[in-house]
């Protein structure tokens, strides 16, 4: 064998020992991260199934209002309790603390779990 054949045969045997380790190490870093943004989307699901009520009225006011609209109503004072059922929740809207909240829990949620396809589609390939 020449000079040339001999470097090419070295260079394929650490070439392939190089390319043999580095994915066997990153490999199981895609296992990592798959498991913690795992747990993470897990967690933030968590608190945006808890902040989720935020962006709704409370039911309560609903109900108390219509309650005391039938109070006034039984005691005969149909002045005070006016022409329409009351409906508080048509003026209520979510603060936009809430609103800027949700959206950065949510957009946290989408890039963890792009991160998780991410090292699913690297696992695959």
């Amino acid at each position: 064998k020449d000079n040339r054949s001999r470097f090419w045969a070295a260079h394929k045997k650490v070439a392939g020992e190089h390319d043999d380790e580095f994915l066997e190490r990153y490999y199981n870093d895609m296992d990592i991260v798959l498991v913690f943004s795992g747990l993470f989307s897990a967690v933030s699901s968590a608190f945006i199934v808890a902040m989720e009520s935020n962006l709704s009225p409370d039911p309560n006011d609903t109900t108390h209002a219509l309650l005391a609209q039938l109070v006034q109503i039984g005691l005969g004072n149909f002045t005070a309790a006016g022409p329409t059922p009351a409906a508080p929740a048509s003026k209520w809207s979510p603060s936009i603390a809430s609103i800027r909240i949700q959206s950065i829990a949510y957009a946290s949620l989408s890039f963890s779990l792009l991160a998780a396809f991410g090292a699913v589609l690297g696992k695959q390939w």
